[in-house]
């Protein structure tokens, strides 16, 4: 019976991480934080009439990324397991730094644009209590601002209504009609020279998702930054590059299997889902952790299979689906518009009934409208905004833990590879965009 319940959470699982490509393609709203990077490139595709062939590739890419992921747990689940175990606070703080840093590069304009938008949403996650002590920064007085910025208000307004508004300023923007012109089916021809891609994002994907509270959201930008510094035409990124669409969904699905290695293994999940996957496994009496490749192999092998099962099925459903997704896009735009609103609306405001984080949602969506216009770009906005509390934590953590001394970030070995790869790649990207600015 833990079997078919654990298929069940991990069907639940997958799907949801490959699902949050279609309204990112579609409509541009990230259906999850770890969809970011799939609006990039994918939605610049969907406007320019392709939209089947942008589906499809997520679609597969999704696919080819849990398959990858499911091997990972299968073949390195001990050593990955491990790595995970030897990341504490300064780990992680590190591994934010070079978050931020990747920032920069992962704007559609000028790092310094791209640099100048993370630095915001650095800045918008101080909001709200102090991780340590309690004390309340930047409330104004607002009990919704307590516990912080939301998540959702924040990603709805950046991507969907900016790119609502922006197409009500241009006076209803390009119709979607061209998407037809797109057959809606898996350009698996397409997805052969970008192996390269595949397995990079995949390997991300897996070691990202593999530590404790990382998270699809870091792994996709990750790879899509590795992935345009392995292209030979980088400025063709964020225009609808297909490749960038396949960084980002294999990376955040093989994120799904590496987040499976140390809750199966350590007992500790890698992210909020892995969490509950792990709830569903506890109340049936079987107690992850190392014990549990020896003692209770079939089950660790049924949940795998489980695993590989529901990214197969995933696929099969998502497949079928292309065709009616792509039917959205030819309703004229005066209706898809208050519709769009509508489900921006309802979503944000069913998860805490609050009217302020309406506010909240259409505040942010003239921010990314302005944003947009002036070429700074909204991912950078969302990235800082999770990895500042993400940092910020760390940081103070690190610091009571080392008796405030910050050497100690930089001579420990893991956090100091991360940071030495930070300034690296800080000093790559300011001298390879000097000649344009």
């Amino acid at each position: 019976g833990s079997i078919m319940g654990m298929g069940m959470l991990l069907g639940a699982f997958c799907g949801a991480l490959a699902g949050g490509a279609i309204p990112a393609l579609l409509l541009n709203i990230p259906g999850t934080p770890a969809s970011v990077c799939t609006t990039l490139d994918g939605f610049p595709m969907v406007r320019a009439g392709r939209a089947g062939e942008a589906l499809g590739l997520a679609i597969a890419s999704s696919f080819l990324g849990g398959l990858i992921g499911g091997l990972a747990l299968l073949l390195l689940a001990p050593p990955i397991a491990r790595l995970a175990l030897a990341f504490g606070p300064a780990e992680f703080f590190a591994l934010g730094v070079f978050g931020v840093v990747i920032i920069a590069s992962v704007s559609a304009g000028s790092p310094l644009r791209g640099a100048a938008a993370g630095l915001l949403g650095l800045s918008l996650s101080t909001i709200g209590a102090d991780p340590m002590s309690g004390a309340l920064r930047f409330a104004f007085g607002q009990p919704e601002l307590i516990t912080g910025i939301g998540l959702l208000p924040a990603l709805i307004g950046l991507f969907a209504v900016s790119q609502v508004l922006s197409d009500l300023w241009s006076g209803g923007a390009a119709s979607m009609t061209g998407a037809r012109s797109s057959a809606a089916r898996v350009p698996w021809r397409a997805l052969g020279p970008s192996w390269r891609v595949v397995s990079v994002s995949s390997l991300i994907g897996v070691v990202v998702g593999a530590i404790p509270g990382a998270g699809g959201s870091i792994s996709s930008f990750l790879s899509y930054d590795q992935a345009r510094r392995m292209s030979k035409t980088p400025e063709r990124f964020g225009t609808g590059n297909p490749e960038g669409v396949i960084a980002s969904e294999t990376a955040n699905n093989a994120t799904a299997g590496g987040a499976l290695i140390p809750m199966l293994t350590l007992g500790v999940p890698g992210e909020v889902a892995t969490a509950v996957l792990m709830g569903g496994l506890t109340i049936q009496g079987v107690r992850p952790g190392p014990g549990l490749l020896e003692e209770q192999a079939v089950l660790f092998y049924g949940i795998l299979i489980a695993f590989l099962l529901a990214n197969a099925v995933m696929f099969l459903a998502q497949l079928f689906g292309i065709r009616v997704f792509i039917k959205l896009l030819q309703m004229p735009q005066r209706l898809l518009v208050p519709l769009i609103l509508t489900f921006c609306a309802i979503g944000v405001y069913g998860i805490n009934g609050s009217v302020f984080e309406l506010w909240l949602m259409l505040g942010f969506g003239v921010l990314g409208l302005f944003l947009n216009r002036y070429g700074f770009g909204t991912a950078p906005v969302i990235l800082g905004l999770i990895l500042g509390g993400l940092m910020e934590a760390n940081l103070r953590r690190g610091m009571m833990l080392f008796d405030g001394d910050w050497t100690a970030f930089v001579l420990r070995p893991i956090s100091g590879v991360l940071l030495v790869m930070a300034a690296g790649l800080l000093v790559l990207t300011m001298v390879r965009r000097r000649p344009g600015g």
